[in-house]
Formats: structure tokens, C-alpha cells, sequence
């Protein structure tokens, strides 16, 4: 037999457990899914697990997170897609530039004000970088890409 006092704190002890997993059921139920990007054609090329390990935890002052796809890396709220597995791009009259040793063409076609799509020129498998952050310089992106994204040899240059 439990004393009264001991039944109160029986009952407060089993309404506490229910609440903390309320709670915590709740915690998950809110976390965002991880967002579902289209892998590359070529994901699963070696060289792209390869530079995966070295993406940085933090670009554009937004922090990694998950991702699902192959190839696929994500930093924010989507706000930085990469995807590495592309076929690299033709020769073309799109802008390109060369930040750090890595030249990277602006996709004019697929790009916009509050949008760019950048994929490295040269390199295969090829890596594609959107950035939707309008307050982010691209640029400054590409800077943190550079160690991992040379790992690919570069066969041809921008002109």
C-alpha cells in the first residue's frame, strides 16, 4: 500500500514522463524535413564523395545541413544547393570567372536577380552551386568551395 503522499508523487512523477514526451514528440514533429534535391546525373562519381568530405560546416554564414540526394549538399534553409555529379558545361558565352583556382561559368539562362546557378568549367564531374540568398555574395561562396572543389582535376580554362 502507497501513503497518500506517495501516491502524489507516483502521479506527478507519470504526468511529468507524459509531458517531457510530449514535448519531445513535438520537438520532432516541428524539425523541418530534410529538403529533397534532384541528385546530378553523375552523383555517384567517386570524385564527388571525394570533395564531400571536405565542404565547409558554415558558407554564407548559413550552417550545413541535411540533405537528401547523392551529391547533394545544402547550407541554410536552401538558401546554397550544391550539387556535384553535373556534366560540365560546353564552351559558352556565359560569363565565367576564376575565384581561387577554380573557374566557375554563371548560368545567364538559368540565373536571376534573386537567384544564381554557377557550375565549375573544366572539371568532371562538373559541380553546380545555387545560391538564392540575396543578401550573399555568390563570390564569397565560391572562396569556401575552393579547397574541396579543386580535388577535381581541371582539364580545361575559361578564355
Amino acid at each position: 500500500m502507497v501513503p497518500p503522499s506517495g501516491k502524489r508523487l507516483v502521479v506527478a512523477a507519470a504526468v511529468g514522463g507524459a509531458a517531457l514526451a510530449a514535448a519531445g514528440g513535438l520537438a520532432f514533429a516541428l524539425r523541418s524535413p530534410a529538403p529533397e534535391i534532384e541528385s546530378a546525373p553523375n552523383a555517384g562519381h567517386p570524385l564527388c564523395g571525394d570533395i564531400a568530405r571536405h565542404y565547409p560546416p558554415e558558407l554564407l554564414g548559413k550552417n550545413r545541413t541535411e540533405a537528401e540526394g547523392a551529391g547533394v549538399a545544402v547550407w541554410g534553409d536552401s538558401a546554397v544547393v550544391l550539387r556535384c555529379g553535373m556534366a560540365p558545361p560546353p564552351p559558352t558565352t556565359d560569363p565565367c570567372l576564376n575565384v581561387n583556382g577554380v573557374d566557375w561559368v554563371l548560368r545567364a539562362g538559368a540565373s536571376s536577380e534573386s537567384e544564381k546557378v554557377l557550375v565549375t568549367y573544366g572539371r568532371e564531374p562538373a559541380v553546380e552551386v545555387t545560391v538564392t540568398d540575396a543578401q550573399a555574395s555568390a563570390g564569397d561562396g565560391l572562396v569556401d568551395l575552393g579547397d574541396a572543389v579543386r580535388r577535381i582535376p581541371q582539364e580545361h580554362k575559361c578564355l
